[in-house]
């Protein structure tokens, strides 16, 4: 899954990465993963984050959060 998603987005941390995508590659992206993963077993998660709320996301350590539009959390 990882070197799946590599090329859509940063990871974060094991299981998490970021990516600043438009429609056509979300869409793109959750096929891909669709085609990998059991889908009776496995659990995939996609959060789309909005402007408003990009602005309130804090991280402890080290890290950054990327501000460039649209932007999901996978």
């Amino acid at each position: 899954m990882a070197q799946a998603l590599k090329g859509f987005g940063y990871r974060v941390q094991k299981s998490v990465f970021e990516c600043e995508i438009n429609e056509n590659q979300f869409d793109k992206m959750k096929r891909k993963v669709a085609r990998i993963i059991a889908a009776g077993e496995d659990s995939v998660r996609y959060y789309n984050i909005c402007a408003a709320c990009l602005k309130k996301i804090e991280i402890a350590g080290l890290g950054e959060v990327r501000r460039d539009e649209p932007f999901f959390v996978v």
